[in-house]
């Protein structure tokens, strides 16, 4: 075992020479801590024989050793002690397992000379506590190791059901650089709580929906991989279904992630899926609701209306035609309600279009309603949407205003044998906070309201009505849009152009 004239003790522990302590009792104590950490030693690297690195919350007196060593009592670091260790003040603590016998010191590093950079910045060891020299070296880090990133680790490819409020977001996807966006703080969640693996390329990342900015949802689905606490032999755990058992094991992802996203976005639950599964290809139906006021609208001919939609149609009109990334404008849509929400029979009742279908056009809900609308004021009749439907008779697009996006939902997104699961604790933690976001706006609107109240004359209402209708252009005389060949045509000129100047500029590189 050690002696006194070890001369690697007193290299690394410069207190046995300094301190004027009692060195017998000082060896005794390091020869039985020496002991504990060969046990422990053994019982870590049979678990994690390729990992030299790995993150662990810094419990109460979890940390006793020369001064790089760290003693955690539990058996797996979770995810929710990963949360816990970024928020106390961002320390980390790095474990690195030793082995001492026979007055020698082996130890497995990612770079021997920056460990011994380490023990130049005097690391001591107090009460068995890591000083804040030590703390604030390893939160330095090392060259060549990522704490923010586990190499090793179980790993399980799940869907997660999402709701959102979008009113302040620029959309749903990322793509565009608008910030904030939904897909952009799911993101930072995912990796603030270290549940991200790689790359949205190496997660097969996947979404249902790209709702525009200011659309909600409240079944939004995506899919990627994500860390697993599921005992593996290797990486992954693939597994459809799920256990009772295995399911109080796992990460409780909803809850983690609940906690940090902001108040307007929530997970409602996730589900383990196969490989091939996909959030976008795999959906077998949409489902949209878009909420309105009656008002002075003609429900019964909007009703008769919609019913024309119904069906596989060419779409082309009624959407924004993206003639880059889109040549199919036929769609399915298999049903198309007009309903009452509250029950109610006043002019000021809140109503809903529900629309579902297979696939939806860019901006495709949002014209169909907008169009409705018009017939819905008297300013149209029924047989419009049957010439805007005849892409022969009407190639070109008039010229219309969009429904408002903030009234409109992704409802559902429907899938084959996928059940969404969710913890009790959860379960209860997000009814809370709907119910006291609910409140909130009941609140606000009741303000609203009685600040309405004081303006109740009716007059000018039926006079603004009959301005309207008279100085209506009817959609089938208005300027037109170009049409999809138009649109490819000017498309593939531009490419044309670009193709032209390329030698010229290889050219003008090589001057």
């Amino acid at each position: 075992m050690i002696g006194s004239e070890d001369p690697t003790l007193s290299d690394h522990h410069p207190m046995i020479s300094s301190n004027g302590g009692d060195p017998s009792s000082l060896l005794t104590s390091l020869r039985l801590r020496v002991e504990e950490l060969e046990r422990e030693n053994a019982r870590l690297l049979s678990r994690i024989s390729r990992c030299r690195f790995c993150s662990k919350e810094e419990d109460n007196n979890s940390c006793s050793n020369f001064g790089v060593s760290c003693e955690g009592n539990s058996q797996r670091t979770t995810v929710e002690e990963n949360q816990v260790l970024t928020a106390n003040d961002g320390r980390q603590s790095r474990c690195m397992f030793q082995e001492i016998s026979n007055g020698e010191r082996s130890v497995n590093m990612c770079q021997k000379e920056e460990i011994d950079q380490i023990g130049e910045a005097h690391t001591k060891v107090c009460d068995g506590k890591v000083t804040n020299d030590m703390k604030r070296k390893i939160k330095g880090g090392i060259s060549g190791c990522d704490l923010m990133t586990i190499h090793h680790h179980a790993k399980r490819y799940i869907a997660f059901k999402i709701m959102y409020f979008g009113q302040r977001f620029y959309g749903f996807a990322s793509e565009a650089n608008m910030e904030p966006t939904i897909e952009s703080e799911i993101f930072k969640a995912l990796t603030k709580t270290k549940l991200w693996v790689g790359t949205k390329e190496d997660s097969k990342y996947s979404r249902c929906g790209r709702t525009d900015k200011g659309v909600s949802s409240i079944g939004q689905v995506i899919s990627l991989f994500v860390r697993s606490n599921m005992k593996d032999t290797g990486e992954l755990v693939d597994c459809e279904k799920i256990s009772l058992q295995e399911f109080e094991e796992e990460i409780d992802y909803v809850r983690v992630l609940n906690r940090v996203l902001p108040d307007d976005i929530r997970v409602m639950g996730w589900c383990p899926v196969p490989l091939d599964f996909s959030a976008r290809f795999s959906c077998l139906s949409r489902e949209y609701k878009y909420l309105f006021w009656r008002e002075r609208l003609d429900i019964l001919a909007m009703q008769t209306a919609s019913k024309k939609f119904i069906g596989e149609h060419d779409f082309r009109n009624f959407c924004k035609m993206d003639a880059a990334n889109v040549k199919n404008y036929k769609r399915l849509i298999t049903n198309f309600d007009i309903s009452c929400v509250d029950g109610r029979s006043t002019d000021t009742e809140l109503w809903a279009i529900t629309i579902k279908g297979s696939a939806f056009l860019w901006h495709q809900v949002r014209c169909m309603v907008a169009v409705l609308f018009v017939i819905g004021q008297g300013l149209e009749s029924a047989s419009v949407i049957d010439a805007l439907l005849d892409i022969n008779k009407t190639p070109r697009k008039p010229q219309y205003v969009l429904a408002p996006e903030i009234p409109l939902i992704l409802q559902s997104c429907e899938f084959e044998d996928l059940n969404f699961i969710c913890s009790p604790g959860s379960r209860l933690a997000l009814q809370e906070h709907l119910k006291n976001k609910f409140q909130d706006y009941m609140l606000k609107g009741a303000i609203f309201s009685k600040a309405l109240s004081r303006f109740c004359s009716q007059d000018g209402v039926s006079s603004e009505h009959n301005k309207k209708k008279n100085n209506h252009i009817p959609l089938m005389l208005r300027q037109t849009e170009a049409t999809f060949d138009e649109r490819r045509e000017k498309l593939e000129m531009k490419q044309r152009e670009k193709e032209k100047f390329k030698p010229h500029n290889r050219s003008l590189s090589r001057t």
